[in-house]
């Protein structure tokens, strides 16, 4: 059983950088694109990697980032931000059987208990408000969603930008970039004990 962690990021595809674009003035406009990756917590290895245009919200991709991992695969949680907090992901994650570690909006209102993942998000909407928003993040484990950020942080480490220009190549490149990281990940974590 796999717990999972989502993070999306962005990353240059053309144009100038920052500095040139300031100095010279920005002729050319600046392409994104956007990297939706999932995450398995304990071994941090990506398992799932969509790339989207930047217009592409976060919360539409994650179906998709579960429907690439094998449906005889058990997920035991789903750990992603406040962006994700939509039916359709509650929904997608009360499919896969999973439980949603997805804070509610600060102004969030408990939705219709129509499916399995509205009434658990309500039950997160519950505990957050009788709780506290802090002491609901220690208690489902909402820090571990950090190993996400990590791994994407990983994935910026490779480049900040794209060499390809087409689309597909684009698509490839990032692809190479995952399987890279997930081979140096292979090798082993570092494991922390006490000395004593």
């Amino acid at each position: 059983m796999h717990c999972r962690a989502v993070d999306s990021t962005g990353t240059k595809a053309e144009g100038e950088g920052e500095w040139h674009a300031r100095k010279h003035g920005g002729a050319k406009s600046r392409l994104w694109r956007k990297i939706h990756i999932g995450v398995i917590e304990q071994t941090l290895e990506i398992r799932a990697i969509e790339i989207t245009g930047r217009n592409v919200g976060d919360a539409p991709m994650l179906p998709e980032l579960l429907d690439q991992i094998p449906a005889d695969v058990e997920i035991c949680s789903v750990t992603a931000d406040g962006a994700y907090d939509t039916r359709r992901c509650h929904d997608a994650v009360a499919d896969r059987g999973a439980d949603a570690v997805i804070p509610p909006r600060k102004n969030g209102r408990p939705w219709k208990p129509s499916t399995a993942g509205a009434i658990a998000r309500n039950e997160a909407l519950r505990a957050s408000k009788y709780l506290g928003r802090a002491i609901w993040r220690k208690w489902t484990g909402y820090h571990r969603r950090s190993r996400a950020e990590t791994k994407m942080h990983c994935v910026k480490l490779l480049g900040q930008s794209l060499m390809a220009r087409d689309f597909d190549r684009q698509v490839a490149e990032l692809q190479i970039r995952a399987a890279v990281l997930n081979g140096y990940t292979a090798l082993g974590i570092p494991v922390t004990e006490p000395m004593g």
